[in-house]
């Protein structure tokens, strides 16, 4: 089973690709939903980010999401200390997903791939490329951001052209270049090398 991964800066449209490879019956790993889930369920990743960030981390229903975001998208530092601690328990919980999975290949969707030391696992990154403009467009209307702060986080992550240098395909999410097209001749591509796989492999 071929494992690749799909990443892209905030709102460059990587979820809306993940979600064309389900409708072909890729499953699919949402990192970011994953750390989410685990920060609020697994007690060895809520003691360890209690003891770095505070009591006020959790409240009653949970994570406090607008707690810990104003602490780290305001200190470099303590961003990648979140990412370093909660990487390692995504990472983990990741792999025991993929062994339950029975495709030609999974996608792994996350925003770090590379920062995290996840790209490691995998057999190939798509990376999905979209104009400045269009994803602080797209952030702006989907969480209700300033320009400001949305920039804010970009400048956070891997400068958009290195990222994408670094993959070994681009998905253009642009006004010009339709996505869904590009998704397809991928998925073809990837399960024509997961037959290639399984058969040198017996």
């Amino acid at each position: 089973m071929l494992r690749i991964g799909l990443t892209g800066g905030i709102g460059s449209g990587k979820t809306t690709v993940a979600k064309i490879f389900e409708t072909l019956g890729i499953p699919v790993y949402y990192a970011d939903d994953a750390a989410k889930e685990l920060m609020n369920t697994d007690p060895a990743l809520k003691k360890e980010i209690i003891e770095h960030f505070g009591e006020e981390s959790y409240t009653a229903d949970g994570l406090n999401r607008k707690y810990l975001a104003s602490i780290v998208f305001n200190n470099k530092e303590k961003l990648e200390l979140l990412n370093a601690i909660t990487h390692p328990a995504t990472i983990k919980n990741a792999e025991e997903w993929i062994s339950q999975q029975d495709a030609p290949y999974i996608v792994k969707e996350a925003a770090l791939l590379f920062e995290s030391g996840a790209a490691e696992k995998l057999n190939y990154i798509v990376g999905v490329y979209a104009p400045q403009h269009t994803r602080v467009k797209s952030v702006m209307e989907r969480d209700g951001l300033s320009a400001e702060e949305i920039m804010k986080r970009i400048s956070r992550q891997i400068d958009e052209e290195m990222k994408m240098k670094l993959c070994d395909f681009v998905i253009t999410n642009n006004d010009t270049t339709l996505v869904f097209p590009q998704v397809l001749e991928l998925d073809k591509k990837f399960r024509e090398m997961a037959e290639e796989k399984a058969v040198t492999s017996v």
